[in-house]
């Protein structure tokens, strides 16, 4: 997977992970995402701001900084749909 993809995959399931923070798989997806960006992109200090309506992903990887820039209306697309069908989507223990 491309970097630039998994950044995008790993910020989506972010911020529904800290939306729906009873959800385990949420948890369990952003938490492979994060895995992902380390071991196979040596992604260190992962963090992300949201101003406006653009999210910002700032990180190091292999001693380089790289910032990555996502409409917010994209990033949070699949939280709006779990938000408008919850028990499609339900997953709480």
């Amino acid at each position: 997977m491309k970097l630039q993809d998994a950044v995008y995959n790993w910020l989506t399931i972010k911020v529904v992970a800290q939306a729906r923070p009873d959800d385990t798989a949420a948890q369990e997806t952003e938490q492979f995402f994060a895995d992902l960006l380390r071991e196979d992109h040596a992604m260190e200090q992962i963090a992300f701001t949201k101003e406006g309506d653009v999210y910002t992903v700032t990180c190091t990887a292999n001693d380089e900084s790289r910032t990555f820039r996502f409409p917010a209306e994209l990033i949070e697309a699949m939280l709006d749909q779990i938000n408008r069908e919850p028990d499609k989507y339900a997953n709480y223990e």
